[in-house]
C-alpha cells in the first residue's frame, strides 16, 4: 500500500511540476497596457475568443523558431489611416541597429500571409509570400537572421518611422505591439496587435495591423530599464 501511495504521489508530482511548467512558460505584461476604443476586444470576439485584451496581454516581445522551423504570419486586419503604406517584418533583437527584413509590404491587405522558413548554413530566413486568394506574390531570402531571437517591426512609409516589438526601442520605451495567446480553436497561435503611431500621440487601440502567428515561440522578456536600454545603442 505505501508503494502505491509513493507511485501516486510522485505521478501527482510529475503532473502538477508539468502543468506548473506550463502555466509559467509565458508571463503576462506587468503593467498591462490600456487599449482604448473597444475595436480590438470586438474584433477578437468575431473570432471566437475569449481573450479580455485589457487583461490578458502576455509579454511576448522577441520570439525564436520552433522544432519544424516554419512559420505562418497572417494579416487578419488593417484598420488604419496609414493601411496603405503601412509594411512589417522582422528583425534581430539583439542587434543594436538591426537591418529589417520585410515580410508584409505596404501593398498587402487583410488575409494576406507568408511562410517563414528559418534555415541555417548560412543563416537565413525565406519569406515565401501569398495574397488572401493564396496566389504566390514573392518569395524573398534574408541571410543573417537570427532564428532564436528576433522581433517584429512596424514601418510607415510615409515618415519612415520604425516601432518595433520590443518596448525598450520605441519611444518613450513605449508598447506599439501586444501579444496575446489564442484561445478555444485558436489555441496555440498569438494575436499580434499593432499600434502604429507612436503612444504619445495616438489612439491606442492597437488595431492598426491585426496578426495570427503560427509555430513560433515567444521568449522571457527581460526586463528594461533606462540603463539597459541605453547600453543597446552604445557602439
Amino acid at each position: 500500500m505505501k508503494q502505491r501511495l509513493r507511485v501516486f504521489i510522485a505521478t501527482a508530482s510529475l503532473v502538477v511540476l508539468g502543468i506548473a511548467s506550463q502555466a509559467s512558460a509565458f508571463s503576462p505584461r506587468v503593467p498591462q497596457v490600456p487599449v482604448l476604443g473597444g475595436t480590438l476586444q470586438n474584433y477578437l470576439n468575431s473570432k471566437g475568443e475569449t481573450i479580455n485584451v485589457l487583461t490578458d496581454q502576455q509579454d511576448a516581445q522577441i520570439w525564436s523558431q520552433s522544432a519544424s522551423g516554419n512559420g505562418a504570419l497572417t494579416l487578419m486586419v488593417e484598420l488604419s489611416a496609414d493601411a496603405g503604406v503601412n509594411s512589417f517584418g522582422l528583425y534581430n533583437a539583439s542587434n543594436p541597429t538591426p537591418p529589417l527584413y520585410q515580410v508584409f509590404p505596404a501593398a498587402a491587405s487583410a488575409g494576406w500571409f507568408a511562410i517563414m522558413s528559418f534555415r541555417t548554413l548560412p543563416d537565413r530566413v525565406v519569406v515565401n509570400l501569398f495574397d488572401a486568394t493564396a496566389t504566390l506574390q514573392g518569395t524573398t531570402t534574408y541571410l543573417g537572421i537570427d532564428a532564436n531571437n528576433f522581433g517584429f517591426y512596424e514601418q510607415n512609409g510615409n515618415t519612415g518611422l520604425v516601432l518595433y516589438s520590443q518596448d525598450g526601442r520605441n519611444p518613450g520605451l513605449a508598447a506599439q505591439m501586444l501579444a496575446y495567446q489564442g484561445t478555444g480553436i485558436n489555441a496555440g497561435e498569438w494575436w499580434l496587435c499593432f499600434e502604429d503611431a507612436p503612444l504619445a500621440n495616438s489612439d491606442r487601440d492597437y488595431d492598426d495591423a491585426v496578426m495570427i502567428l503560427e509555430s513560433v515561440n515567444p521568449l522571457a522578456t527581460v526586463p528594461a530599464t533606462l540603463g539597459g536600454v541605453k547600453s543597446l545603442y552604445r557602439k
